[in-house]
């Protein structure tokens, strides 16, 4: 295998914690500028250098905005110049960029680039299973092989983004398939291992799409669901420093190799380039990199700065970089087999509101986000959001109460003999996504809102689906534009629902608050479930669908 060697010369002091320290302020600030504030589209897990913003400011005279998406919808948005928003973005920061410029299409958009700071990819595993195991030993020198042996041996179960929407997450499993396929950066798509990709989601126990919602999860089902969080080593150090954890990680850095997130702060409208160039300077500087070591966990770019931060990190020495392998191919194959074949298909059932109120405009939205599930968006983020190969899906339309569940199942796809690629729908598969068209243009709107009634209902139903059918992942997709007002009340609720097996603990629901739904009360509802409420009142709802698929 062909290894780039990424030379972290940094002689740390293992450690973890945070400091409240704020960059020092610039000694002379330059006046503001009269152009308009730099929108920077950055994917979520950035969201902790939000606050850096002021600084920028203060030091540059650059207004800097950001705004936070997953890095799928990001990298569609970067490719396509399109968002549906009024406001176009003039540059992005991405925890890696390697996806987005690995065509020409995505080398034509970004104008210039600078990393900006450095968090290799690790696998946090509970101290006292890593303790078990021998993988705490300083002679362990453990492998992507090792990893993926003990997942498919019940050893290793953990929390991982999705790998069809998040960076961490496909870093992870191209890891997995590089490090089996042993020829680094002439890994092609033909080359991947099967076996190995089935054989490390066997330990995939906690699914989602930003390391924050996988770190309220992760802390929550520690010891019990998983034992381990693979992410980028800033979130498992800020992790254990939280407090949150039953007992902390021990990070392990597979040695043949691990992607190192770097940052790259991209300019995208070549107009804002004096600008751009003042903010990388400032990100660039000695206070910024301190403040962002300090902050955040990540390192910085210059060993020299680094020593300043010694108490904060790990020891590094040298660490290989893993090559990303430039066939395009392989990407969009490795993430169109983990969507149709080898995750843990999914079971879901969608508690749609056909209340009254959903009458008109709101009929037609919740219609056309179906039809986006269904296959009428053929975008990179519409393509991810699909309806997948061996999926099954209800529908349970409520309004007084709730009615009978209406069943669909996306037929399997045609295995290949070895590597990965897209398939093309099937027959069989573009017919069962009629029928989920069909079902939602049939979707008729009268009555009141009995929402808890039908969001139980659901989770009973998907209860009695799991002891028939085990091996699939199972979760409640809810959906109201207005206030319970029949049936039972949010404690009641509470009451049945801990009435429920403790397995129950497993379905996670997902509410989608629109129109006058409470927000307080559907953000009670997810904290006795487990899940997450997403809001439409301000995003089109089909991408609101889109961003819960994330999380199945």
């Amino acid at each position: 295998m062909r290894r780039a060697l990424l030379l972290l010369s940094f002689t740390l002091l293992a450690a973890c914690g945070k400091k409240a320290d704020d960059a020092p302020a610039p000694s002379a600030a330059p006046p503001a500028t009269a152009g308009a504030p730099l929108q920077v589209l950055a994917t979520s897990d950035l969201k902790d250098v939000e606050p850096l913003a002021a600084q920028i400011q203060a030091a540059t005279g650059v207004e800097v905005r950001f705004r936070f998406g997953g890095t799928m919808e990001s990298t569609q948005e970067v490719l396509s110049g399109d968002s549906g928003r009024a406001v176009k973005p003039d540059a992005a920061w991405f925890a890696n960029a390697k996806y987005l410029l690995s065509d020409a299409a995505g080398q034509g958009k970004v104008k210039l680039q600078e990393k900006i700071m450095l968090s290799p990819l690790a696998v946090g595993v509970s101290k006292s299973d890593a303790t078990k195991y021998g993988w705490d030993k300083p002679d362990a020198k453990l492998t992507w092989g090792d990893i993926t042996r003990a997942a498919k041996a019940g050893k290793l179960q953990y929390a991982l983004s999705n790998p069809a929407t998040s960076n961490q997450g496909f870093m992870a499993l191209l890891g997995v398939v590089a490090a089996a396929g042993g020829k680094g950066e002439a890994l092609t798509a033909a080359d991947v291992d099967r076996t190995a990709i089935a054989d490390f989601l066997k330990g995939y126990k906690i699914v989602g799409d930003n390391s924050t919602y996988l770190a309220e999860q992760f802390a929550k089902q520690q010891g019990t669901r998983a034992n381990a969080f693979i992410n980028y080593e800033s979130w498992l150090l800020s992790l254990n420093a939280s407090g949150k954890l039953r007992e902390p990680l021990h990070l392990i850095y597979p040695f043949e190799g691990v992607s190192t997130a770097d940052y790259p702060f991209m300019l995208l409208n070549d107009a804002r380039r004096a600008d751009y160039q003042k903010v990388v300077d400032y990100l660039k500087s000695d206070a910024a990199q301190l403040w962002l070591a300090r902050q955040t966990l990540r390192r910085p770019m210059r060993a020299e700065v680094a020593a300043q931060v010694a108490d904060l990190l790990p020891a590094r020495g040298v660490q290989v970089e893993l090559p990303f392998s430039p066939d395009r191919k392989l990407a969009d194959g490795l993430i169109d087999a983990y969507l149709n074949e080898f995750r843990k298909p999914i079971a879901s059932t969608f508690v749609l509101d056909t209340s009254g109120s959903m009458q008109g405009k709101r009929r037609e939205q919740l219609v056309e986000a179906i039809h986006y599930l269904a296959g009428a968006d053929a975008s990179l983020t519409g393509r991810v959001a699909k309806l997948t190969n061996r999926e099954r899906l209800w529908f349970l339309p409520f309004s007084d109460r709730p009615g009978e569940p209406v069943p669909f199942e996306i037929p399997a796809g045609t295995k290949l003999a070895k590597g990965v690629a897209p398939q093309v729908d099937t027959d069989a598969k573009l017919a069962e996504l009629r029928r989920v068209r069909d079902a939602a243009d049939s979707l008729h709107m009268t009555g009141g809102t009995a929402l808890y009634d039908a969001v139980l209902q659901g989770l009973q139903h998907m209860l009695e689906e799991r002891k028939r059918n085990p091996d699939y992942q199972y979760s409640v997709v809810a959906f109201t534009d207005g206030k319970n007002n029949m049936g039972r009340r949010l404690d009641d609720f509470r009451r049945d629902y801990e009435r429920l097996p403790e397995d129950v603990r497993g379905i996670p629901v997902f509410m989608v608050l629109f129109g006058e739904a409470d927000a307080g009360d559907l953000k009670a509802l997810v904290d006795i479930t487990g899940g997450k409420v997403f809001d439409a009142r301000k995003t089109p709802l089909y991408a609101v669908f889109k961003d819960i698929r994330a999380y199945q």
